[in-house]
C-alpha cells in the first residue's frame, strides 16, 4: 500500500512539472547553457582586439612591421592610417583598443638613431591591456634584433672592404716584406675600424624603443571589476526582486485580493516599480560608498550620473522583471525561467573577462543583452571621466530595453492567474 502511495505522489509531482512547461523547459536548458559558457566563454585567450596602426615613413620596414601585427591573432588592425590624431581619436572614442604609432625615422637605416614607437593604450580596458602590452613589446623586441643583425652584418661587409688583409690569408709570404711603416699604418686602420664598429653596435643595441602611453593611467583589476559588478548586483537585485513582488504574492493570493479592489494594472505596477526603485537606489549608494571606503575606488567622472546610470539600469531590469512575471503563476516558476536570462548575462557581458576573450558567436550576443550596455556606461563614467555625450548609445540602448519590457510586461500582465 505504502508503495503505490509512494507512485501516486511520484506521478504528482511529475504532473505537476509537465502541466509548468517553461519551468520543464528551463531546467534542462540551464544546464547545458551554462555549461557552454564555462567551455567556450570562459577562460578562453583574448583574440582580434581592434587596434590602428599609423604608418608615418610608408617604407620596407613599416610594411613588414603591418604583416607582423595583421598576422599576429591577438590583433585585429581596424585603421592603417598616417594621422597619429585619427589614431589617438579612435582609441578615445573606444572605436580600438590601441593605437600603434611608427615615427617618420622608422625605415631610415642610414642613422644608428634608435626608433621611437609609441603604443597609445586604452587602460581602462585592465585585462586587455595585460595582453597587448607583452605582446606589443616582444614583436618590437623581435624587430630590433633582426635590425640589429642587419645592421651588424652590413658593418661586417664595411670592415672587410676596409681591411681587407685583415681577413685574408697570404700563402706566398709576401705580407711578410711589407716595411714596418706600412704595418703600423694597417694596424692603425684597423684599429680606428673596430672603434668605429663599436660605437656603431651601441646604436644597434636598442634600434626600437617602444613607449607606452596609457590614457586613464594604471588602471588594477579591481578598478575594472567594480563599475561591472555593481551593474551586475542592481541586475540580479531587481530580477530577483521582481519575482517575490509580483510571482510570490501571485501564489499566496495576495495579488488576487488586491485585485478585487477596484485598481488597475498599471497602478499595481506603477506602485511595485517605484517602490523597487526606492530600494534599489538605496542598494547602489551603499554599493557605491562600500567601493570607495573599501577599495579606494574613484570616480572620475560625475558620481551623480554615475547614480542616474544605475538607477536607469534598475528600471530596465525591474521592467524585465515584470515582463517575466506577468504570467507565472509561482515563484520557482519564476525562478526558473529567469535564471537562463541573467546567468549568461553575468559571464557574456563583460562582467569579469572582456567581452574580446569570448567566442565570436558570444561577442555578437552579448550585445543582445542591456547588461552589456549597463556596464560600458558605467566603466565609462568611473574610469574614463565620461559625460553623457560619451556614453549616449549605452543609454539610448538602456531606454529602448525599459521602454520595451514595460510595455510587454503590462501587455502580458494577466490579472487572473
Amino acid at each position: 500500500m505504502e508503495g503505490k502511495k509512494f507512485m501516486w505522489m511520484l506521478k504528482k509531482d511529475l504532473l505537476s512539472l509537465w502541466r509548468h512547461k517553461p519551468r520543464l523547459v528551463s531546467m534542462f536548458l540551464f544546464p547545458i547553457i551554462m555549461i557552454v559558457l564555462f567551455g567556450y566563454g570562459m577562460g578562453g585567450t583574448i583574440e582580434n582586439v581592434p587596434i590602428a596602426i599609423v604608418d608615418q615613413s610608408h617604407g620596407e620596414m613599416a610594411d613588414q612591421t603591418l604583416m607582423a601585427v595583421k598576422n599576429m591573432s591577438l590583433f585585429e588592425v581596424k585603421n592603417i592610417t598616417s594621422n597619429v590624431n585619427l589614431a589617438k581619436e579612435m582609441v578615445n572614442n573606444g572605436e580600438v583598443k590601441a593605437a600603434i604609432i611608427l615615427p617618420p625615422n622608422y625605415d631610415d637605416t642610414s642613422t644608428d638613431q634608435s626608433k621611437m614607437v609609441v603604443l597609445y593604450l586604452d587602460s581602462s580596458d585592465q585585462i586587455a591591456s595585460q595582453a597587448i602590452v607583452p605582446a606589443t613589446q616582444g614583436l618590437f623586441s623581435q624587430l630590433s634584433a633582426q635590425i640589429g643583425a642587419e645592421k651588424l652584418a652590413s658593418l661586417e661587409v664595411q670592415n672587410t672592404a676596409m681591411n681587407p688583409q685583415s681577413s685574408s690569408s697570404n700563402g706566398s709570404g709576401v705580407a711578410n716584406t711589407t716595411d714596418n711603416s706600412t704595418a703600423d699604418n694597417s694596424a692603425a686602420d684597423s684599429s680606428g675600424a673596430d672603434s668605429s664598429i663599436s660605437s656603431n653596435v651601441n646604436g644597434i643595441v636598442n634600434s626600437i624603443n617602444l613607449q607606452i602611453n596609457r590614457i586613464y593611467g594604471d588602471i588594477a583589476y579591481i578598478d575594472f571589476l567594480v563599475p561591472a559588478v555593481l551593474a551586475m548586483t542592481v541586475m540580479m537585485s531587481c530580477m530577483m526582486g521582481m519575482g517575490q513582488s509580483i510571482a510570490g504574492e501571485r501564489e499566496t493570493g495576495e495579488l488576487a485580493r488586491l485585485f478585487m479592489t477596484p485598481t488597475s494594472i498599471t497602478t499595481v505596477v506603477g506602485g511595485k516599480i517605484f517602490s523597487k526603485l526606492i530600494i534599489e537606489i538605496a542598494k547602489a549608494l551603499i554599493l557605491l560608498a562600500a567601493a570607495i571606503l573599501l577599495f579606494g575606488i574613484t570616480i572620475n567622472g560625475n558620481i551623480f550620473l554615475a547614480i542616474g546610470v544605475l538607477i536607469l539600469g534598475a528600471l530596465t531590469f525591474v521592467g524585465f522583471g515584470i515582463m517575466i512575471s506577468a504570467t507565472t503563476q509561482t515563484q520557482e516558476d519564476y525562478t526558473q525561467i529567469v535564471m537562463p536570462f541573467t546567468m549568461p548575462m553575468m559571464f557574456v557581458s563583460g562582467v569579469f573577462y572582456p567581452i574580446e576573450t569570448m567566442p565570436w558567436i558570444f561577442q555578437k550576443i552579448a550585445y543582445l543583452f542591456p547588461l552589456t550596455y549597463l556596464n560600458d556606461a558605467m566603466r565609462g563614467v568611473m574610469i574614463k571621466g565620461a559625460g553623457i555625450g560619451d556614453i549616449w548609445i549605452d543609454l539610448l540602448v538602456l531606454l529602448g530595453f525599459l521602454v520595451f519590457f514595460f510595455v510587454a510586461g503590462v501587455i502580458r500582465f494577466d490579472r487572473d492567474v
